[in-house]
């Protein structure tokens, strides 16, 4: 799968409710819960849920995906 493949699935899903996985260091894993807001050529933007974050957004690359340093859960409605 390339960078143009993911940034092509991801516009598929902006608006959506997702959670992301994050690898923080050894054997330890974040978990936020957000929304799909923006892609850009190199990033893509989400949305955080207030109630569990200090912060309220946060940008990865498609790279992070790529090599799966993070990992995308969508909300199946």
């Amino acid at each position: 799968m390339s960078l143009t493949d993911i940034k092509e699935k991801l516009d598929s899903h902006i608006g959506e409710s997702l959670v992301v996985v994050a690898q923080a260091g050894r054997k330890k894993v974040t978990r936020r819960r957000g929304v799909l807001t923006k892609t850009y050529r190199a990033v893509f933007v989400v949305d955080l849920d207030q109630d569990q974050n200090n912060f309220e957004r946060v940008s990865y690359s498609y790279t992070d995906l790529l090599t799966k340093n993070i990992e995308l859960e969508f909300n199946e409605m």
